[in-house]
């Protein structure tokens, strides 16, 4: 699956997206040995993408490899970032292979984060076909009611397009604070955060405790450990399952 090379450079945890442009521009960024330019595409299940000289994909040597940290609040999920914040990948420094995230949670954010080296497995869960239902253990102020909770289940209006239905439960209910289970199937920017805003709720935390049947568990903050081969058969099928509904439901596609 071809990308826009920025798009792979970001998704890759080395910069942002925009400094992978200005990379880019500076005539940095090569592809299979060649300067690339903007709006130029790549596909990291066979080309070799470097930047001054530094393989980011080198798909006929690399061993692929999967792994879950639970990612702590305060840090950001990049692999350096231009004002100095403590990055997700400085926890997984020990790891010998080059990993990536797959996808993003936001510096107040925590929970589940999967990393990898395989940019195919790394596409498909985040790609918009896939619907990997993903889970939210969210605490909100200052209470929520019925009304509230039936729009986030319907789906609200964020950045002008409608969320998808979600799954959402109270787990407990206390004095000022509620803490919900939120399932969705999308993933697009800070949309747990949003939907909350968007129905007048604050977020107090957000932890991220599945991804399709992936379970955070008992892992500690800051630690990461590899999917057991059980695991990872189970996330590729849910992930095959979910294109097979998508790619047969072209109204659902088109979401």
């Amino acid at each position: 699956m071809e990308s826009r090379i920025q798009k792979i450079i970001s998704e890759s945890g080395y910069c942002s997206r925009r400094k992978a442009e200005e990379l880019i521009a500076a005539g940095r960024v090569k592809v299979n040995g060649r300067p690339c330019h903007l709006g130029d595409k790549a596909d990291i299940s066979r080309d070799i993408i470097s930047i001054d000289g530094e393989n980011i994909y080198t798909p006929t040597k690399r061993e692929l490899v999967y792994y879950m940290l639970n990612k702590p609040r305060g840090y950001v999920t990049t692999a350096s970032d231009e004002l100095d914040r403590r990055c997700v990948m400085d926890l997984v420094g020990d790891i010998p292979e080059r990993v990536f995230p797959v996808g993003r949670l936001d510096r107040n954010s925590e929970g589940l984060l999967l990393l990898t080296n395989d940019g195919d497995f790394a596409n498909r869960i985040m790609h918009p076909s896939g619907h990997v239902a993903k889970s939210y253990r969210v605490t909100v102020r200052p209470d929520i009611s019925e009304e509230q909770l039936n729009m986030l289940a319907g789906g609200v209006v964020i950045d002008g397009v409608k969320t998808l239905p979600a799954s959402v439960s109270v787990i407990t209910k206390e004095e000022g604070r509620v803490v919900l289970l939120l399932t969705i199937r999308e993933g697009r920017n800070r949309q747990i955060r949003k939907m909350c805003e968007a129905v007048g709720l604050e977020v107090a935390r957000l932890k991220r405790i599945s991804i399709g049947p992936l379970r955070l568990g008992m892992l500690k903050p800051g630690e990461y450990r590899e999917l057991t081969l059980a695991e990872l058969s189970a996330i590729r099928n849910c992930i095959r399952k979910e294109e097979g509904k998508n790619a047969s439901n072209p109204e659902k596609r088109r979401k």
